[in-house]
């Protein structure tokens, strides 16, 4: 089972600032930029490493702006199982989405770990997912 961290996933009080911040300082280029859960996800890629930005300011102060850190699986099914052996504790089962599997789970001090599985030859988002799983 391969493992690997994709990307930190935060929130963003002013999305455009953000993104020009990002650009401006580090190169980024923008990978992903489409509506999910109601609200816009910009995706952007610096080096190697991902941020995901999700139009929304923090919904809890007390916990700054990260939302999630996203952890890539190429067996989801495999890493949830271990995890559940270790003590963990699932409180939703794995959404089965179009091109993805994922679920969510808290690590140790409270940080929300988003693990998931891309689906072979499934894509959507007019191919902008394509090019996200290509940068792995």
């Amino acid at each position: 089972m391969k493992v690997s961290l994709h990307h930190a996933h935060i929130f963003a009080s002013n999305l455009d600032e953000s993104i020009s911040f990002y650009q401006e300082m580090f190169g980024a280029e923008i990978i992903l930029d489409l509506k999910v859960g109601g609200a816009r996800n910009v995706m952007i890629v610096i080096g190697s490493s991902k941020i995901n930005f999700y139009d929304q300011p923090p919904k809890d102060k007390d916990r700054g702006s990260v939302h999630h850190l996203g952890i890539e699986t190429d067996d989801i099914v495999a890493l949830v199982s271990h995890m559940k052996s270790k003590g963990f504790e699932f409180r939703k089962p794995v959404n089965n989405l179009e091109y993805l599997k994922y679920v969510m789970v808290a690590a140790p001090d409270n940080i929300l770990l988003e693990l998931f599985e891309f689906k072979k030859g499934k894509g959507s988002g007019g191919g902008q997912f394509e090019k996200l799983t290509s940068l792995r």
